[in-house]
């Protein structure tokens, strides 16, 4: 396995994604969350892209908007039904939620590398 400093941004949350109580202790949507706020904060700090655009796009990828920041978002696309109680998900649609969260990073992630890849050979 690559050390995680050269990994790329998608290689880097595909591995989070594999092992995300290595990362955030006890598993969790919310503690997922709140560690990809901090990644994309360090990003801005220091010059990288963070998660511009992320927000954005998962509105268009759902098709409307709502008062939710980027978590409440995935959620609604994850768990389209609703929920009873956004801080106490049942375990199967907590599961299902970080399932559906790394898939939408992969996606975000692939979108980007593939416009970056496109500018850099015009």
């Amino acid at each position: 396995m690559k050390p995680l400093s050269e990994m790329t941004e998608r290689e880097y949350f595909a591995n989070v994604g594999r092992r995300p109580g290595m990362f955030v202790g006890k598993t969790s949507f919310h503690m997922l969350a709140a560690f990809l706020t901090g990644y994309d904060q360090h990003a801005l700090r220091h010059g990288g892209p963070g998660f511009t655009g992320w927000h954005d796009w998962l509105v268009a990828r759902r098709g409307r908007d709502c008062n939710h920041a980027w978590p409440g978002q995935v959620l609604h696309i994850a768990l389209p039904n609703g929920w009873d109680d956004f801080w106490n998900l049942p375990l199967e649609d907590e599961q299902h939620a970080i399932k559906v969260l790394f898939e939408l990073l992969d996606e975000f992630a692939a979108e980007r590398e593939a416009a970056q890849e496109s500018q850099t050979s015009d």
